[in-house]
This record gives structure tokens, C-alpha cells and sequence, in this order.
């Protein structure tokens, strides 16, 4: 895209990655650290606990842990759901497919990108020091990091506001419907790759099945389509 003096301006300003489920594949890590948790608890995870867990943060799932149960002490069980979780991902996060290659090409396209979690610091830490190693995040943000997580819009108003950009200049890349609507709820549009939840279509909403179907194109094509409407919504 071309500014009024000529020169190239680099869409989208940025690129704000959502992690579990998104670029590595600990969503259903997650769910096994809840179940056991909840086990613990006396109370067997179903497909009815799933919106109250797949994408969502501990404290939350702690919270919906102690309805279900009357557990006295959500903080403990909050501290049990982090620890069962680290646990897992210590022991190997794989990374989503097409992952790797969309955030080289990113790299390599100068177009700066970042890390925004509902997970803790110590588990966003872990994946970072082991399955994405190399990649040149320009930082991360963690639940820990603001005063309220996904679906909230806070992580993805301070990751702009690091950047010096508004969130309408970013793509946010999410999986799950908490994620999808803490970006949108930041002003940020949103480029979705479904996991282990659907999350339904809306303005601004833009889909797709895997990210081995997104490159930097495409990310440019969601900032686009925001501001004029010529980019196809597409459902993989």
C-alpha cells in the first residue's frame, strides 16, 4: 500500500499473535490440566465445561471450577490449574502448522509481530524459551501483564499502545471466541484460525482453516478489508 508521498506503508502496522491453540498446540494440553484438576475436585470435564475452559484464563476456569464444585478456595485451585498446565508444557508444546513459516515470512517482510496471552507469565515464558525459541517476538504480554485478560480488551489495547499504533492498524491472529472477542473489543480486526472451539462470523471477522493458508498478503488483506471493505470474508 502506498502512502501520499509514494513511498510503501507497511500494512497491517503489526501483527498480535494469541498463543495457545493459535501458534502452538496446548489447547488440548489445557484441557488435560483442567480435567485433572477437576477430577481432584470431584466433578468430570464434558463438552458443557468447554466454553469455560478451551481459551479461557485460569482464573476464570478456576472460578467455573469452584461453581461447579463449591471447592472453598478458587486462588488454590487457580494455583493447581497453572501448575498442571506448566506442567504439561514443559514437556513439549508442539507449534501449530504453518506456524514456523508464517512467522519467518513476517521476519522477513520487516512487518513487526508480538505475543498477546491469557496465560500466565511462567507458562508464556516456557513456550517461548522452548517450542518458538527463534522467533524474534518484539515482546510478549501474558495474563499477568494487565489488570484484566481475554476476553477483556486489555491485552490487545497495551500491545498496540507498545507498538505506538492504534489497534485498528493491527491484525490480531486468535482461535478462540474469548480471543476473537478481546481483539475486537480493542478495535483490532481479526484474522481467525479456529481450534478446539468454532468461533462465529462477524464484521471484522475474517477466517481461515490453517495457517499453512496465511501469509503476509493475506494480513494485509484483513487491514484492507477493514477500512474498505473489498477484502472476501472467507469461512475455511
Amino acid at each position: 500500500m502506498s502512502g501520499p508521498d509514494g513511498h510503501r506503508v507497511r500494512v497491517p502496522a503489526a501483527v498480535l499473535f494469541d498463543m495457545d491453540g493459535t501458534l502452538v498446540d496446548t489447547e488440548s494440553l489445557w484441557w488435560e490440566a483442567a480435567a485433572e484438576v477437576a477430577r481432584g475436585l470431584g466433578h468430570r470435564l464434558s463438552d458443557a465445561d468447554a466454553p469455560e475452559v478451551v481459551g479461557r484464563a485460569v482464573a476464570d476456569t478456576a472460578a467455573h471450577l469452584v461453581r461447579m464444585t463449591g471447592a472453598p478456595r478458587p486462588d488454590t485451585v487457580a494455583a493447581d490449574l497453572a501448575a498442571s498446565f506448566l506442567r504439561r508444557v514443559e514437556a513439549g508444546a508442539p507449534p501449530r502448522p504453518g506456524a514456523g513459516r508464517l512467522l519467518a515470512a513476517l521476519e522477513q517482510a520487516g512487518v513487526p509481530f508480538a505475543l498477546v496471552s491469557a496465560s500466565p507469565r511462567s507458562v508464556v515464558d516456557s513456550v517461548v524459551a522452548g517450542s518458538l525459541a527463534d522467533v524474534a517476538f518484539a515482546f510478549t504480554l501474558s495474563a499477568d501483564d494487565t489488570v484484566r485478560t481475554k476476553p477483556y480488551p486489555d491485552p490487545y489495547r497495551a500491545a498496540a499502545e507498545r507498538f505506538g499504533v492504534a489497534p485498528g492498524a493491527c491484525v490480531a491472529v486468535e482461535d478462540s471466541p474469548d480471543g476473537t472477542a478481546s481483539a475486537e473489543a480493542a478495535g483490532c480486526p481479526v484474522l481467525v484460525v479456529p481450534s478446539l472451539l468454532p468461533v462465529a462470523p462477524g464484521k471484522g471477522r475474517y477466517f481461515a482453516s490453517s495457517l499453512e493458508d496465511v501469509d503476509p498478503a493475506v494480513l494485509e488483506g484483513v487491514i484492507l478489508a477493514t477500512s474498505d471493505r473489498s477484502f472476501a470474508q472467507t469461512s475455511g
